[in-house]
């Protein structure tokens, strides 16, 4: 079993309120959730208006399956419009 793991900083430019940036990543991890077989989560910079940072998991028992995979969600992250991908990491256990 590999799992991958997709570790995405963005920057949200049209948050002015925490209550706005909940609501963008909401609509965005449902629509990753939807078009992808993976898990996604905010797991830090939970107070920061216009910044998060998401992990995203993918298991699979192929690490290359996993690896295309993640790279397709993070082509889907840059086309957003509504963020700004500042940095992402790959890793897999």
């Amino acid at each position: 079993m590999i799992v991958g793991v997709l570790l995405v900083d963005v920057y949200i430019p049209e948050s002015n309120s925490l209550k706005e940036k909940r609501s963008i990543l909401k609509r965005l991890k449902d629509r990753i959730r939807n078009k992808f077989n993976v898990s996604v989560a905010e797991i830090d910079d939970h107070d920061i208006w216009r910044r998060a940072k998401m992990g995203i998991a993918h298991v699979s028992t192929s690490g290359k399956f996993s690896e295309k995979e993640l790279q397709k969600v993070a082509k889907f992250l840059e086309s957003d419009f509504q963020i700004q991908v500042l940095d992402y990491e790959m890793r897999f256990l």
